[in-house]
């Protein structure tokens, strides 16, 4: 069964605050109970409003009272009762909190995003082979179309320079000469330097 909830309006009713407090500054652990009775259900209801998880409203409204514990001597009566000190500091709490949840949620998308994007020496390397393809293509249109086959036949199909000749039926230093014009021609028009 629930106890009633007492407001800062019910001063009347229950024990003053303001006297539990400054006995709990000093040390005292039965007057930290009695503040601890007046102050956890609005506390407990206040977090649990602002983070709607039962488990951390209570992991937080458990930190809130321990803070009023350690820190009981700084309060000032001139700023206002001990009911708003408190459920002040429970709100603080509870929405560092809801901000550290959100913080911790955008650095896992950063994150994931950043493990999804290829290296940057990854698109280096497939742009500079793309361009490379696209220079030796170029350039093996230039060359003629006897040298053409014989590059061709050679270095894509990885025939020997006897299986060149016989599939292009040239005798075998006709073939051999065809390569070396075409390689020449090709080593020429990519820049390459020997």
């Amino acid at each position: 069964m629930r106890e009633a909830v007492r407001s800062a309006d019910d001063a009347g009713a229950g024990p003053d605050l303001q006297e539990l407090l400054v006995a709990v500054a000093r040390g005292d652990e039965e007057a930290f109970g009695a503040v601890y009775d007046a102050v956890a259900g609005p506390v407990l209801g206040l977090v649990r409003s602002v983070l709607r998880d039962p488990a951390q409203s209570e992991e937080v409204a458990q930190e809130v009272l321990v803070e009023v514990w350690q820190t009981a001597s700084r309060f000032q009566p001139s700023r206002g009762s001990v009911m708003t000190w408190v459920m002040t500091m429970a709100h603080r709490r509870a929405v560092d909190r809801v901000r550290s949840a959100q913080a911790s949620t955008g650095r896992e998308h950063r994150a994931a995003l950043l493990e999804h994007t290829p290296a940057f020496d990854e698109v280096t390397e497939q742009v500079e082979a793309r361009l490379e393809r696209q220079q030796v293509r170029r350039c093996m249109r230039t060359l003629t179309e006897l040298q053409r086959q014989a590059v061709t036949l050679a270095y894509y199909q990885g025939l020997t320079y006897r299986e060149v000749a016989e599939l292009l039926a040239a005798p075998l230093g006709t073939v051999k000469t065809r390569l070396r014009d075409g390689l020449i021609r090709l080593r020429d028009c990519l820049g390459v330097t020997a």
